[in-house]
């Protein structure tokens, strides 16, 4: 369920980080300064040809450039949608295309995640996913719990570098788990998967609950800190992030930007009563 259309402009500076690479920027330098790690995800909407893909990758590279120069490369990380650089035109050029991004961001000293918008493309996905890291291993994907099919891919990445979503009401029944409860232990058993092999997983989610199990979890498979991170979207449930990182967790807030940010404003609503969090959100401190 997506916000009323009619509240988005007012939610614009809690929820989004600006129009521009710079503005993106800015916000990841003040939530670096206050302790946080950030993930960067520019809005643009999907690529129609490739003229659009290439001005996408032109402005993920760009981007990238500033996390560099500006000293926040280490703390910060870009989310690259596959259908903004070229999935729905052609899959070969989003290969190409996630390889140049990622080829840049190790070169600034970060990296990239892969994200697919729609359930029919997780399978591109992850060839995308496979190939791109063979050169560059650290490449991160993004997966959600609520798939029918993401506890199996879950078990094949484990090791890598996943960030685990829940997954709202969007996918249908036939693919994903529409009841909130079935989506909850699916999320469970994906994090206690990913936890029991290497690598450093990221659980994002705003669900103060499945955050404690997630840090509960953690620590019963005897990872510290920094071998796991927390993560909130911009804007929401600010108290319990503060919250988390003043307990020691290592929390990274996901911020949108761009021209088509209050598109994917949706993304933070993991239920349909999470709307009734967001309008919270418009008045004060959720």
């Amino acid at each position: 369920m997506k916000p009323p259309r009619a509240l988005l402009p007012s939610a614009a500076r809690r929820f989004a980080a600006g129009l521009t690479g710079s503005d993106a920027v800015a916000t990841a330098t003040s939530l670096v300064d206050l302790g946080f790690r950030v993930t960067l995800v520019r809005c643009a909407g999907p690529s129609a040809d490739r003229e659009s893909a290439e001005s996408a990758v032109q402005a993920d590279l760009e981007l990238l450039d500033l996390l560099h120069a500006t000293g926040l490369a280490c703390d910060t990380d870009v989310a690259v949608p596959l259908s903004a650089v070229g999935l729905l035109v052609d899959e070969r050029l989003a290969l190409d295309n996630a390889s140049r991004l990622a080829a840049a961001a190790a070169q600034c000293g970060t990296t990239v995640t892969l994200e697919a918008d729609d359930h029919g493309d997780v399978d591109a996905l992850l060839r995308v996913l496979g190939e791109v890291r063979r050169e560059w291993p650290g490449t991160a994907v993004a997966l959600r719990a609520a798939l029918l099919r993401t506890e199996d891919d879950c078990a094949a990445l484990a090791g890598s570098r996943v960030r685990l979503d829940r997954g709202g009401p969007r996918e249908p029944g036939s693919v994903a788990r529409t009841d909130p409860h079935a989506a909850d232990l699916a999320y469970v058993r994906c994090l206690n998967a990913l936890l029991e092999a290497d690598g450093n997983p990221v659980f994002a989610t705003h669900d103060p609950r499945l955050l404690e199990i997630a840090g509960e979890r953690a620590r019963w498979f005897g990872r510290e800190p920094g071998e796991y991170e927390l993560q909130l979207p911009l804007g929401v449930r600010t108290a319990e992030r503060d919250r988390l990182a003043a307990a020691g967790d290592v929390v990274r807030v996901r911020a949108p930007y761009g021209p088509a940010w209050a598109d994917r404003l949706d993304r933070v609503v993991e239920r349909p009563a999470d709307v009734a969090l967001l309008l919270r959100g418009l008045v004060g401190r959720a």
